[in-house]
């Protein structure tokens, strides 16, 4: 397991799952000559991304970030359709850390699409039930309203499996959450109207985890954003804001969905690499 270190703030990636989507879908209106040369596909042009959480530990607090594609929520046709080649393996990984799903004491939901909110819930003899019984959800109050209530482009995303039985742990927040000192979540739009990042930060060391305004590496250009985007001239001014910003101050950013890089921090142009935390495995 990758991790990182951010003065006190611990950060260490977990096996969430992996998906296989289409890469002109990931990469909107940007054309395949271009974006092909900062991420491979495969020969149905399909793009890895993982689905991994990262614990987050601060002054004996256990935070997750998302909370990985879950185990049994997806049946053949389903994980055909998204690539799914790995269920998560989270109980594992913490486990092995010394933890288990009762100690994590939050769950940082940037927003609530299956493939970042499966693992909120599993199936058992009594139906579904929460993997984090003792987690406080967070997300904000337009996502967790529109993942009750979905509209006819979001119900394919926003699934009952992945909220009914986990919501009186959830605590929706309006413009931005203090979860713990030095980490704040602040709602941003774009991805969907209800997305939200997390900055951490402590002394001169910065990190910006964009979530799905930036899923991978290749995603820095302000311009390239998916397919997916609800809101994607919200996504451009929330990625221009937020990375003009981080590059200035150095800041490392993280990512959910990049296959090859768990956190990087460019020169101030954003066109070097000074550090980076690679994937091992």
């Amino acid at each position: 397991m990758e991790t990182l270190q951010l003065g006190s703030i611990k950060l260490t990636w977990l096996n969430g799952g992996v998906t296989h989507l289409d890469g002109g879908a990931m990469f909107g209106v940007v054309p395949k000559p271009l974006w092909s040369k900062k991420y491979p596909h495969n020969e149905n042009n399909q793009i890895e991304l993982r689905t991994d959480p990262i614990l987050v530990q601060t002054m004996g607090i256990n935070i997750l970030i998302e909370s990985g594609i879950g185990n049994g929520k997806l049946d053949a046709k389903k994980k055909r359709n998204y690539g799914v080649t790995e269920e998560s393996n989270i109980e594992d990984d913490l486990k092995e850390l010394g933890l288990s799903c009762n100690d994590i004491d939050y769950i940082l939901m940037t927003h609530l699409h299956f493939d970042h909110a499966c693992g909120l819930s599993k199936h058992s003899d009594k139906g579904w039930e929460p993997v984090f019984p003792n987690a406080k959800i967070i997300t904000s109050k337009i996502e967790w309203d529109e993942m009750k209530s979905p509209n006819i482009r979001s119900r394919n995303t926003y699934w009952k499996e992945n909220w009914e039985a986990v919501s009186h742990l959830v605590e929706a927040y309006e413009d931005e959450y203090q979860v713990a000192p030095g980490i704040k979540m602040i709602h941003t739009g774009g991805h969907s109207e209800g997305h939200s990042i997390i900055v951490m930060e402590e002394g001169e060391e910065r990190l910006i985890h964009m979530a799905d305004l930036m899923p991978t590496h290749a995603h820095l250009n302000p311009l390239w954003v998916l397919a997916f985007d609800d809101y994607p001239m919200t996504s451009i001014y929330q990625k221009e804001k937020w990375i003009k910003q981080g590059l200035a101050e150095r800041a490392w950013y993280s990512f959910y969905h990049d296959a090859f890089y768990r956190a990087i921090k460019w020169d101030r142009e954003g066109k070097e690499i000074i550090e980076s935390v690679k994937r091992n495995s």
